[in-house]
């Protein structure tokens, strides 16, 4: 851009310094045939000719000079042009692309909802099953506690009736034999033992 301003300003420099000089040439001779018509003139027709070819001189060569960098520049704006178009197609492309998963969104969205509905139904059957098994080892278990409970409550009133019924068995002994009794009970086992040992 600055080349193609400075082959401009170079172009219009040469152009003003040669209407300048050719002004100044017209002007001196058009002081000598001042008396006479100086547009009608052979000298004015000559001037004309060479200010026309001056003028179109400097036009061609400002052009001949700035051809390269108007070149350029329409090439950089072709390839700039070129550029967008290939942003548009890939933006088009994107757009498209878009508009094709969105279409399908829906589809995508009932699909996730109706595995995530059967996820939940099969972690919920899993949780009922784990619950159930768990209730069972859990009533084993009570019920094991309870019959070990049994047994002991149940060994104990043995235990406690045994002792129950010896305390009063002894308290009736106490009541009933007397010191003669005793003696007879004491020479009988003695007499048991001495059997047992022969």
């Amino acid at each position: 851009m600055t080349r193609f301003r400075s082959l401009a300003v170079t172009g219009w420099r040469f152009v003003a310094s040669a209407t300048v000089l050719l002004l100044s040439l017209t002007a001196s001779a058009y002081g000598q045939e001042a008396a006479a018509s100086p547009e009608n003139s052979s000298t004015g027709w000559i001037f004309r000719w060479i200010i026309f070819a001056i003028v179109f001189a400097g036009i061609v060569r400002f052009f001949a000079q700035s051809a390269p960098a108007l070149r350029a520049r329409a090439q950089e704006i072709g390839e700039k042009i070129a550029e967008g178009t290939r942003a548009r197609e890939a933006a088009e492309k994107q757009r498209r692309e878009v508009q094709t998963k969105l279409a399908g969104i829906d589809a995508e969205v009932s699909r996730l909802r109706a595995e995530a509905k059967k996820s939940m139904e099969a972690e919920t059957v899993r949780l009922r099953a784990l619950a159930r098994r768990e209730a069972e080892i859990i009533e084993r278990a009570a019920q094991s506690e309870i019959a070990a409970a049994q047994r002991a409550a149940s060994l104990e009133l043995k235990s406690l009736a045994a002792r129950l019924a010896v305390e009063r068995a002894q308290a009736v002994l106490a009541r009933e034999i007397t010191p003669e009794a005793q003696a007879f009970l004491l020479n009988s086992f003695v007499l048991e033992l001495e059997r047992g040992a022969n």
